[in-house]
Order: structure tokens, then C-alpha cells, then sequence
């Protein structure tokens, strides 16, 4: 049976260098399963660490393209143009292409990240993924305020509602998805059909990364700060130049929007990078409460000695069974 291999977990802890380790030992690529790193030209905020003067392999317009890290192609980055729309359908659909074409080629894929939507979607599929635009329905909701669009969603689906974190909350674009989901729901008798699933096709080993929450923090607090010393100012300034607005879907990323109040002069940089950090934290927590739900994942603590060792050897148990 074709097999595929997923590492996930919270920010900062290594999971695509895990990855690359793992891929060189078992003639595999990487396939990225993060929202943030889809976009064109936001390399610095979203933790690309792209070697230097990298470029963008095509050889196939379908699949995208491909970068070299380490001698490892590393696909799903540069998906989308930060000036436009990208969703979790569009990403499903090039992310099963790319990983059947791995698999085809004989290699291993290997799918990376944090978002886990993303790798729910590509293992299980979402049917609401394919819930479309309703552009009617957008124009309609324009210009209300969150608490506005929640109540509305409250009135709608409340179970849904209910459900949302205190981040989705105030959210507009997240909160009239929400809504345009529910209203579909509520006037079609079928609901649509899921993306291709991949996860009946596939010998999936999920391997979850961890450590003490105290440990996560420090490292994403001197993450923050690599990405300004990085040139994360002048990557956005980059995006400004090119035609992207604050407003842009892609802007509203962790890392990116908050500097909007810094360019405006409005507050420094210091508060910046205190919220960003805090921003991180926050986002850390709440990816655990998403993957702690599925038991499928085996979990390994990055700051356990013995770590190294056991993640390889399971993975190697697993990849050499018939």
C-alpha cells in the first residue's frame, strides 16, 4: 500500500527539519500543510527559511512548483498571489495532486505543518470545503462589524457559533465564510460533495512534535525576533510596492497585519513585536486543542534526549512494513 507520512504540531518545533532528515533517509519530498506559506513573496513572516537565492522549481503548472532545501523538494509554497483570494478548497486540490505524484514517482510524501485544517482536508476531507462563494451574499455583509457578523452567524448556527475561538470571533472574513456555509446548508437539500480523500488510498503514520509550554514560548518569542532581524519590515514594504493592500486576504496572516499601525507611525516596534509574540503563543495553544482531538497522531516531547532516535525508528519500522 502507498504510504504517507504526516508531521504536525505546534509552531516552532521543528517539524520541517525533522522532515528534510527524514526525507533525505527515505527518498522522500515534502508537501507543506501551512495557510501562511501559500503565498508568493511572504517568505520572511510565514518561516520559509528558504536557502539564499533560491528559486521556484515548475515543472508541472498543476502541481506548482517545487524549492530545494537541502537537496529536498519542498512543495506547497507559493501557491497564491497575495493579492488575491485563496482558499482550503484550492489548496486540497493541488495538495493531492502533488502527493499522488509523489507517490507515482516512488518517493515518499511527506506532508508538514501546522494548519490543521489543511491536513484534516487532505486526509479526511471537508465536505464545507466545497461549499461555494456566494458573491451575492458577500456584498450584502460588507462593512459590518464582527460582533455584527456573529450575531448573525449566532442566529443561523448557533452550534457553530458557539464553536468559534475568541481569534474567529473577530474575524470578518472567517466570520461571512462562516455564514455563507450555514446559509448553504440551510437552503440546498444535498450538501456538496468532499474534495478526494486520501485517506482510504494510504498507509497514513501521523507524527505529532511537542515540548513544555514554557519551551514553545521562548522559541517563538526569538523566532519573532529572527523574522525583524530577517528583513520582515522590508518584506512588507516589498508587498505594499507590489499592489498588496492591508486589506488583502493575505495580509491578515499572523505577522504581517499587525505592522499595519506601525507604518501608519502609530505605534513601535517594540509593541509590535510583544503583540506578534503574544499573537504566536496564542496560535501555538490553540493548534494543540485542534490536534490533542485526533488519536491517530503519536506524540514525541523535541526536548526528550531520546527523541531523535525513537521518532526515526518508529518511522522506519513503519515505512519498511509490506
Amino acid at each position: 500500500m502507498k504510504k504517507l507520512l504526516v508531521i504536525c504540531g505546534p509552531t516552532s518545533t521543528g517539524k520541517t527539519s525533522l522532515a528534510i532528515k527524514i526525507a533525505n533517509k527515505l527518498n522522500g519530498e515534502i508537501v507543506s500543510a501551512d495557510s501562511r506559506q501559500v503565498y508568493k513573496m511572504m517568505n520572511i513572516g510565514t518561516g520559509k527559511d528558504l536557502p539564499v537565492n533560491s528559486k521556484l522549481i515548475i515543472n508541472n503548472l498543476k502541481l506548482g512548483g517545487f524549492y530545494k532545501i537541502e537537496d529536498v523538494p519542498v512543495w506547497g509554497y507559493d501557491l497564491a498571489d497575495p493579492k488575491g483570494e485563496f482558499s482550503v478548497a484550492q489548496y486540497l486540490k493541488i495538495a493531492h495532486r502533488i502527493i499522488d505524484d509523489i507517490s507515482i514517482r516512488g518517493k515518499l510524501p511527506i506532508l508538514v505543518g501546522g494548519t490543521g485544517l489543511y491536513i484534516k482536508g487532505v486526509i479526511d476531507g471537508i465536505g464545507t470545503a466545497s461549499v461555494p462563494k456566494n458573491n451575492k451574499l458577500r456584498k450584502n455583509l460588507e462593512g459590518k462589524t464582527a460582533d455584527e457578523l456573529y450575531e448573525n452567524l449566532s442566529q443561523l448556527d448557533s452550534l457553530k457559533a458557539g464553536s468559534l475561538n475568541s481569534s474567529d470571533k473577530r474575524n470578518p472574513r472567517r466570520l461571512i465564510r462562516a455564514i455563507e456555509i450555514a446559509q448553504y446548508q440551510l437552503t440546498k437539500k444535498t450538501p456538496p460533495s468532499a474534495h478526494h480523500t486520501i485517506g482510504n488510498n494510504f498507509d497514513v503514520m501521523y507524527v505529532g512534535l511537542t515540548a513544555p509550554k514554557e519551551f514553545v514560548d521562548r522559541k517563538i518569542v526569538k523566532r519573532v525576533i529572527d523574522r525583524v532581524d530577517k528583513g520582515i519590515k522590508t518584506e512588507i514594504e516589498n508587498l505594499l510596492k507590489n499592489g498588496v493592500s492591508w486589506d488583502d486576504q493575505a495580509m491578515m496572516a499572523m505577522g504581517y497585519g499587525l505592522w499595519r499601525d506601525y507604518f501608519e507611525g502609530d505605534v513601535s516596534e517594540d509593541t509590535i513585536l510583544t503583540e506578534w509574540a503574544r499573537d504566536e503563543v496564542q496560535y501555538a495553544k490553540r493548534q494543540m486543542v485542534w490536534f490533542k482531538k485526533d488519536d491517530r497522531i503519536k506524540w514525541f516531547d523535541i526536548t526528550d534526549p531520546e527523541y531523535p532516535n525513537n521518532v526515526e525508528n518508529l518511522i522506519q519500522k513503519w515505512y519498511n512494513q509490506a
